[in-house]
């Protein structure tokens, strides 16, 4: 089964052609990122001005690597959620043109699932799981009993984890997108220099809070006069606090869940080497499932692969009134 996947939530245009949900025949991703560095974040008009622009070029890109035509698709995969909602709906939209001009079935995705999803793509699922997901925009801990079947168990009360190492990271006027310059800079860092601390939230040992910690750096560097080993230290004392946050309350969650066999990991943070010999530190006794590296950010690799799991369960066609939406409870 041929599934086309579509993916624009934020600033990344892609289109994947994926076989029976885990062979990529082809992935193409066009990123507006360097034209949003100049202001630090993204800025979603010109993010949706240049959807409009690549979207139908990346569709064909993609068709044309993965050697397939139209009447070779069986199921269109879109995200439609959660994400930008003028960037959501130019995916969404060029989906539903497909799906009528094609005579295909279309099928909507959740992102943040299919972030999931990445780390499944190579193997069966060892279930049950925890899911951790750490993007720019989400950060959120879940047990996984199946695929589309989640129990949320903590979620972030302000910034995500992704959105913190790019604040941190024009702090330290360090370019857009940040993590991984914090990261790079970090590698040179003590980070025991400074003792910077991620929130608890109160009743609510499992939520996540990354505001203050910010705030802490931001204090750290206001009207300093920085070198190059005062940054690194600050980046790496930064680093070790926010990720340490993230082993210590997936570890209480394992202990709420004793019957969990592994941990899978998405989104754009988890390809943070430090990260990912933290887990492997902190949890030597269960199966730890990271994605690559190129489908830990947005594509559409994964929305391709999760549509196709999604139609195998109800191999219903979704409306073609189907709604973007700017937030999709996983959970």
């Amino acid at each position: 089964m041929i599934t086309i996947g579509i993916e624009s939530t934020c600033d990344e245009t892609s289109c994947s052609i994926v076989k029976d949900g885990k062979e990529i025949l082809s992935l193409v991703t066009a990123s507006s990122a360097n034209i949003h560095a100049k202001y630090g974040g993204v800025f979603p008009e010109m993010a949706c001005r240049h959807h409009i622009d690549v979207i139908l070029p990346v569709i064909e890109e993609a068709m044309q690597k993965g050697r397939v035509s139209k009447d070779q698709i069986d199921l269109i995969a879109v995200a439609n959620g959660p994400g930008l909602i003028g960037a959501l709906l130019i995916g969404l939209q060029a989906a539903k043109g497909l799906a009528i001009a094609w005579q295909k079935p279309f099928i909507g995705v959740n992102h943040v699932e299919a972030h999931l999803y990445a780390a499944m793509m190579d193997h069966e699922p060892t279930l049950p799981a925890l899911g951790v997901v750490l993007s720019g925009g989400h950060t959120l801990l879940l047990q996984i009993q199946d695929i589309g079947n989640y129990v949320a168990i903590g979620t972030t009360v302000d910034d995500a984890l992704g959105e913190a190492f790019d604040k941190v990271a024009k702090l330290l006027s360090l370019p857009y997108p940040g993590g991984p310059h914090v990261e790079n800079l970090a590698l040179n860092g003590d980070p025991n220099r400074y003792s910077f601390k991620a929130g608890n939230v109160k009743k609510s040992p499992f939520d996540f809070s990354f505001s203050g910690i910010k705030t802490s750096v931001l204090y750290t560097v206001k009207d300093q006069k920085l070198s190059i080993t005062d940054k690194a230290d600050i980046a790496a004392s930064f680093q070790e606090a926010a990720l340490q946050d993230i082993v210590k309350k997936t570890g209480l969650a394992l202990k709420k869940f004793p019957d969990t066999k592994a941990i899978y990991l998405g989104g754009g943070v988890c390809n943070n080497d430090r990260l990912r010999a933290l887990f492997k530190e902190k949890f030597p006794e269960v199966s730890l499932y990271f994605p690559s590296k190129r489908l830990s950010l947005d594509n559409a690799a994964m929305i391709a692969g999760l549509g196709y799991q999604k139609f195998l369960q109800n191999p219903k066609s979704d409306s073609l009134d189907l709604e973007a939406k700017a937030r999709i409870p996983i959970a």
